[in-house]
């Protein structure tokens, strides 16, 4: 028998699951028809039924709608939107094209999808996308909540779902390699290293056709269904199996104590420039949904990417928000890192606003306030806003960290100063003296760029694989290669890198904020000096799991820094720490070779400080050398009782280069020989 088609209503936009049916609503302010088609199979190439929407009955101001009884979850729908096919007017409609709804929850179709068709002209029903209906309610969460952990406690592992289990060598099932469910069988291995979140790269619906020809967009920087887990992640090929092994996964790190933030792509689509295909956004409304240039017919490319979301925009705005609240709500999310945030800080038109209506409300909204949400502030198109960054609650990625760790590492002139500012939380960048030194997102790598092995084992980038010809990635990763490019044989030359790996590590998670490895740094992952690998779904990107045995000694480095640094009070500050001789409370004090004496300098390499903080009892000496030789730093007296001991030491092999404080070597002398290129920790304690 033949469903019943009501009316609907306006609201909730999407596709929404009542006991009777389901009501469909979507927004088309300049659509002159549409069409909503429901198949019974993903595969199938028409659909079974088609509801065309009358526009008395049907729309409400701008959205169309519809309330269809009998059918529920599960059910595949898409549809096709009729209207003005012109450019110059912002108008973009085609109705041989059929539009997945901006609201889907999940995604089908993928088997027989084609990017090439939704670019040329002609009906891609057989080869387009479609979207399920999605009863969110339907799963049993167990209890589960986000957990909430502070900035302050939280140290952050950047990871891809895919590359963390696909390798052979992983020991994962093969149906289950690359997936959410292969995720949760590595869970032991991401509670052992010691990390609280994982921030995962786009999980939203991604487009791995978005890329040359012959390779897979694998990063994920290609979204087109904001609300949808991305299938090719799922070890599941029902239409709701991505939705619910993607809960499964967060309800398992839950039960760990560790947090999942997600990477959000809200400055573009996969829908690309004008010469890109229609997908959804465009065939819809594309006025609304991108910033188009002054004669409307091209597309303001802030995002690096083809297109800008126009996020400013009533409609684009609430979707953005409803995203959000959606993941929180019903995927129970713990936070999300904005690519390219500054791009959310734009008008209508482009232009930078003082007071964004999308991020004030982010920052605002109530269902939001116990998450994390941070801004990678800036943008393609030179918006930089890192320390200008607006609201109370974001906290943001320190580009500089990366870069000035870096280039004082390699032994470039005139960094101490600057470093000295990473270290204390970057007070030159946020000055605020309210601001919490861990809204400061410390990290010397990320997927962007160099692997932590391939910053100290590459001078130039080495991305011919991408085939652009490596005009793509960027020329000023301030790596060294420690006098060979690449791999090498010699030695000498391997255990200067591992070090110099460890003095990055020691002066992250020395230093005032939130500190985030990328994955596989902890095993000195390599992806052969390719400094932008996001179309590379190969072993080049994958965690290499036999790293793990053959890297113990750097993984076992890490996870006693983490331990280490984590059982700490002196990292958990809610102000920045006081630069002072006598005080009593949390602060430093800053040295050169000889105490009391900073060498500020331009050829200065050096930098000693001593952290105290008297109320935890705690009390160190750290000292840097990224100097070519030797220097010998003097070490500053203690009180009553007290000895120096090591704690960390990078020059020195595994398990010497690091200790646990029970069982630290005591240090006798008055002055501590620092190798060159090389990181010291000594703590202070009673005995």
């Amino acid at each position: 028998m033949q469903s019943e088609v009501l009316p609907g209503r306006s609201f909730p936009i999407g596709a929404t699951v009542y006991p009777n049916g389901v009501n469909f609503s979507i927004f088309s302010k300049s659509a002159k028809a549409l069409e909503l088609l429901l198949f019974d199979r993903a595969g199938d190439p028409l659909p079974a039924r088609v509801i065309t929407l009358d526009r008395k009955q049907n729309k409400t101001f701008y959205y169309w709608h519809v309330f269809v009884s009998g059918i529920g979850a599960g059910q595949i729908y898409a549809y096709r939107a009729d209207g003005p096919f012109a450019p110059e007017l912002g108008h973009r409609f085609d109705f041989n094209k059929v539009l997945l709804d901006p609201y889907a929850k999940a995604v089908v179709g993928w088997e027989h999808y084609s990017r090439e068709a939704a670019m040329h002209p002609g009906d891609n029903c057989a080869q387009a996308l479609r979207g399920v209906v999605v009863d969110p309610s339907a799963y049993d969460w167990e209890g589960d909540a986000p957990l909430s952990i502070p900035h302050e406690d939280s140290v952050i592992y950047e990871m891809h779902v895919g590359g963390f289990t696909r390798n052979p060598n992983s020991g994962v099932a093969p149906e289950k390699r690359g997936t959410y469910a292969g995720l949760i069988e590595k869970i032991p291995y991401l509670k052992q290293l010691g990390v609280t979140a994982v921030e995962l790269l786009p999980v939203h619906q991604f487009d791995e056709q978005d890329v040359q020809p012959g390779l897979t967009n694998y990063w994920g920087y290609s979204t087109i269904a904001f609300f949808a887990p991305h299938t090719g992640y799922s070890s599941r090929r029902d239409p709701m199996g991505p939705v619910d092994e993607f809960r499964d996964m967060v309800k398992a790190l839950h039960r760990e104590g560790i947090e999942v933030i997600l990477d959000v792509v809200f400055n573009h689509t996969a829908e690309g420039n004008e010469d890109g295909p229609t997908l959804s956004f465009k065939g819809l409304e594309n006025s609304a949904y991108y910033i188009l240039e002054p004669d409307q017919e091209y597309y303001s490319n802030y995002s690096g990417c083809g297109n800008t979301l126009k996020a400013n925009h009533d409609i684009v705005g609430r979707m953005i928000l409803e995203s959000l609240l959606y993941w929180v709500a019903e995927m129970h999310i713990d936070g999300f890192r904005f690519d390219l945030a500054s791009v959310l800080s734009r008008s209508r038109s482009g232009q930078p606003l003082e007071d964004p209506p999308i991020l004030w409300t982010i920052e605002s909204h109530p269902i939001l306030a116990g998450t994390k949400i941070i801004a990678e502030a800036w943008d393609a198109a030179g918006l930089y806003q890192v320390g200008s960054f607006i609201g109370d609650r974001f906290a943001e990625w320190n580009g500089p960290f990366r870069d000035d760790v870096r280039r004082f590492i390699k032994g470039d002139s005139n960094m101490v100063s600057t470093l000295a500012d990473r270290l204390l939380g970057s007070p030159d960048i946020y000055p605020h003296p309210d601001r919490e030194p861990s809204r400061s997102i410390n990290f010397v790598t990320c997927h962007d760029g160099f692997t932590l092995n391939d910053l100290v084992s590459y001078n130039e980038k080495h991305n011919a694989a991408n085939k652009e010809d490596s005009r793509d990635g960027s020329n000023d990763n301030h790596s060294w290669n420690c006098g060979v490019e690449g791999p090498t044989d010699d030695p000498a030359i391997d255990a200067l890198r591992l070090k110099q790996i460890k003095n990055c590590l020691t002066i992250l998670f020395f230093s005032q904020g939130t500190p985030m490895l990328w994955m596989g740094d902890e095993v000195r992952r390599s992806q052969q000096g390719n400094n932008n690998a996001y179309c590379q779904d190969n072993e080049l990107s994958w965690f290499d799991w036999s790293s793990v045995k053959r890297e113990a000694g750097l993984l076992r480095f890490v996870q006693t820094l983490i331990r280490f640094t984590q059982s700490l009070e002196s990292f958990r500050h809610e102000r920045l720490l006081e630069v002072s001789y006598a005080s009593q409370k949390p602060h430093v004090v800053w040295h050169s070779t000889e105490l009391g004496q900073p060498n500020w300098s331009e050829h200065s390499h050096c930098l000693a400080f001593t952290l105290r903080h008297p109320e935890a009892a705690e009390h160190f000496h750290v000292m840097l050398n990224a100097y070519w030789d030797t220097l010998t730093f003097e070490l500053p007296p203690l009180g009553k009782g007290e000895r120096w001991y090591r704690i960390i030491d990078t020059a020195l092999p595994s398990p010497k280069d690091i200790t646990e404080p029970t069982t630290a070597p005591q240090v006798r002398r008055k002055k501590y020989a620092v190798e060159a290129r090389s990181s010291v920790v000594l703590m202070a304690r009673i005995g």
